[in-house]
């Protein structure tokens, strides 16, 4: 066993790159790669450790602009008119509710406030949006990625089942789902599995909800601000903004659209992988359980409260 464990440590650049070609794979998903980086890190050390942080930075946000090809902002706003003010009440409540929880239980400030974005708005994508904004460190971005995307593999399975048991119509289980469940990937397969009202709905009202990364990311960017330093301007936002009116207003190829929409969810699976591989056991250690159960905790607030929002109010 030591003698493997000082071949793969010896051998470990090679095997960097061996797995960062495995993460193109089309099955390879954000969890998976994100495990795969983290067990690289923790069996055969570090590797190109400046070229992780650096990468997993910029990519982060050409992704989060590359997401923005894939919504029409006409739609998203069709979709969400109705259920308007529930919406920011949820949004809003669910950021509140986040960061008092984390205070409380005493989670890091930063990775608080990311598992609150995630859960309020649309999971990764939300994460991915407001790390930079608050500089955010790896570790503090992969416990929160790595929360919400739990909960997301568990939704997928656990959401159809519930909504059966509970006789869900189309519509309500796609309301649900996209307000319940953080990633738009899992919001889609959930609804899929349901049917194609479900589906249709869900889609529609996850992208209303992510629209809400703007406004929140450029309200974070004045709450962490430092007194003694200048004001970080999300400028990605903008572009993100500007990617979302150009797939709204110009008849943009659907080739490129999706090729893009693409890049950016493997943006986002690569970020995972260089996140995971720049983890040690001193920065796990120094996590413990209390991120996850603020996540839970969130979950299971904003699932019920929208639930009962759907069937007595909606």
């Amino acid at each position: 066993m030591d003698a493997l464990v000082k071949f793969l440590k010896d051998n470990n650049k090679v095997i960097y790159v061996a797995l960062l070609v495995f993460c193109f794979l089309p099955f390879v998903t954000p969890p998976v790669a994100l495990l795969t980086g983290l067990v690289f890190a923790l069996v055969c050390g570090k590797a190109f450790p400046k070229f992780n942080k650096q990468s997993s930075k910029y990519l982060l946000q050409f992704s989060v602009v590359g997401l923005g090809f894939g919504m029409n902002l006409h739609q998203a706003i069709a979709s969400g008119k109705d259920g308007m003010i529930f919406t920011i009440i949820s949004v809003v409540g669910t950021l509140l509710l986040g960061t008092f929880i984390a205070r409380r239980m005493r989670v890091d400030k930063k990775t608080g406030y990311l598992i609150s974005s995630g859960t309020a708005i649309c999971g990764g994508s939300a994460i991915a949006a407001v790390a930079p904004v608050i500089k955010a460190d790896d570790g503090q971005i992969s416990v929160s990625l790595g929360t919400v995307f739990i909960l997301n593999a568990i939704a997928l399975f656990l959401f159809p089942v519930l909504g059966h048991l509970l006789g869900l119509t189309q519509h309500q289980f796609g309301l649900w789902s996209a307000i319940a469940i953080h990633d738009t990937s899992s919001v889609v397969g959930a609804g899929a599995a349901y049917g194609q009202e479900a589906l249709q709905v869900a889609t529609t009202v996850k992208l209303t909800r992510a629209l809400w990364i703007i406004p929140v990311s450029i309200v974070t960017s004045f709450i962490f601000k430092s007194k003694s330093e200048k004001m970080y301007t999300p400028w990605f936002i903008f572009f993100f903004i500007l990617a979302m009116l150009a797939n709204t207003f110009f008849s943009l190829p659907a080739a490129l659209t999706t090729s893009l929409v693409w890049l950016a969810r493997k943006g986002l699976t690569l970020t995972l992988f260089f996140i995971g591989a720049s983890l040690s056991r001193d920065v796990l250690k120094s996590v413990g359980f209390r991120p996850m159960v603020q996540g839970v905790f969130l979950w299971i607030v904003i699932s019920i409260s929208s639930l009962v929002y759907i069937l007595f109010v909606g």
